[in-house]
């Protein structure tokens, strides 16, 4: 459970695993800040191929996410979520920032 991140060169890939609520939020957020912060990328990947379930705290997730990479000029693309999640991410509204890509492969 958590997240596991990959870095090449100035694209950050966080693979998101398990559960996502207001419990595991913090520790995946705080992870994620760590590296967005060390290295400033250009690209953020969220990877929500490996997410199981994910509450309000995942749009918060993304939200904090896509602000920190606005304010150093970077973007955000949120792949592989689990069609039960997108469409919750798009009654959140996250699909208006179009940062959600359509495609889904499920990561095991």
């Amino acid at each position: 459970m958590g997240v596991r991140l990959k870095i090449d060169e100035h694209v950050i890939t966080a693979y998101i695993e398990g559960d996502i609520d207001h419990h595991t939020a913090r520790e995946i957020r705080e992870n994620i800040d760590a590296v967005i912060l060390g290295t400033c990328p250009t690209l953020l990947y969220l990877d929500f191929g490996a997410v199981s379930f994910m509450d309000s705290s995942g749009v918060g997730l993304i939200l904090g996410r896509y602000k920190i990479m606005q304010s150093i000029k970077g973007q955000v693309r949120v792949i592989n979520a689990p069609p039960i999640i997108g469409r919750m991410l798009k009654l959140a509204g996250i699909s208006r920032l179009n940062i959600l890509e359509e495609k889904y492969e499920k990561i095991s």
